[in-house]
C-alpha cells in the first residue's frame, strides 16, 4: 500500500510511540507500506517536528530528531511534482500533501483532518482515512 502521511498523523507518531500514527512507521519500517513524500512535504515535517513545543511533548533532543529523520527519509519513496492541482483545499497549507498522494498515485492519505481532504479525495479517486482506519486496510 502507498500512503502519504498527513504533518499532523507524522506528529503524532513522535510523540507516543503507542498510537496508530506511530504503527504506520513501524509498518514502513517492516516495508508492510510504502511512504510516499515530496521534498517541500518532508521539508514540513522536519521543520514541525524540531519545534520547541514538539521537542518538549516528544522528549528528543535536536540530534536524535535529525537521526529518526534520516531513517525516515531512508524508508520514503520520493515523489515528484508533475501536476500542481491547486487550488483544491480550503487549507493551502495541505494541498502539498495532496499533490504528494495525487502525483505519487497513492493509495491513501492518512490524516486527521478528514472533513478538509474529503472533496478533494472523492475527485481524485482518493482514500482519505485516520492512521487506524489504514492499519485495519493493511490488516485485511
Amino acid at each position: 500500500m502507498r500512503v502519504v502521511l498527513d504533518t499532523s498523523v507524522v506528529a503524532s507518531a513522535f510523540r507516543s510511540r503507542h498510537g496508530a500514527s506511530n504503527a504506520l512507521l513501524r509498518a514502513a519500517v517492516a516495508q508492510r507500506l510504502e511512504v510516499l513524500v515530496t521534498t517541500s512535504l518532508f521539508l514540513e515535517y522536519e521543520a514541525i517536528l524540531k519545534r520547541p513545543e514538539q521537542r518538549l511533548a516528544s522528549g528528543l533532543t535536536m540530534e536524535r530528531i535529525d537521526h529518526v529523520l534520516a531513517g525516515l527519509a531512508a524508508l520514503c519513496k520520493p515523489v515528484e511534482i508533475h501536476f500542481r492541482w491547486r487550488p483544491q483545499l480550503a487549507d493551502a497549507a495541505d494541498e502539498m500533501v495532496l499533490e504528494a498522494a495525487v502525483n505519487g498515485r497513492a493509495d491513501a492519505l492518512a490524516t486527521f483532518n478528514l472533513r478538509d481532504f474529503a472533496g478533494a479525495a472523492e475527485r481524485f479517486g482518493l482514500v482519505v482515512a485516520r492512521p487506524v482506519a489504514i492499519l485495519r486496510m493493511l490488516r485485511s
